[in-house]
């Protein structure tokens, strides 16, 4: 039997004053449309943590640091087969208040929420479990 493949995916929760910084997938992207927290996958041989800042740089401009893991979930490909994907919420904490300057190709609109305010926007399970720890604080 064939190992199952794994995708390993990473996310910050970057709060500014008690909000929490959202992105909006892109029409035409996966999931475009749905609201997510900033982050992607972790390239073949990278530390987790190190991906978390690559990806929020990419996505978003800001630099931060990753302070500590929030939470984790797992779960089947969308279809039901493989990849198992793996997602990390890390907290992550950045110098400022630096502009956040969207990656177009994968979001077209950002929002600092309160966690309370985010529960209603369509996004993932894993966000959501995020959310719930979030506003359960």
């Amino acid at each position: 039997m064939a190992a199952t493949a794994e995708k390993h995916l990473v996310y910050c929760w970057i709060e500014r004053a008690g909000t929490v910084l959202f992105l909006r997938r892109a029409p035409g992207t996966f999931l475009g449309g749905n609201w997510e927290l900033p982050g992607g996958t972790v390239e073949p041989g990278e530390d987790p943590e190190s991906a978390a800042v690559r990806e929020i740089a990419e996505d978003t401009g800001l630099a931060v640091t990753v302070t500590r893991e929030r939470g984790s979930h797992t779960w089947m490909d969308v279809t039901g087969r493989d990849p198992r994907v793996h997602a990390v919420v890390y907290e992550a904490r950045e110098p400022g208040d630096a502009e956040v300057v969207l990656n177009q190709a994968e979001h077209d609109d950002h929002a600092w929420l309160f966690p309370a305010q985010a529960c209603g926007l369509p996004m993932a399970a894993h966000f959501v479990e995020a959310l719930r720890l979030g506003t359960a604080r």
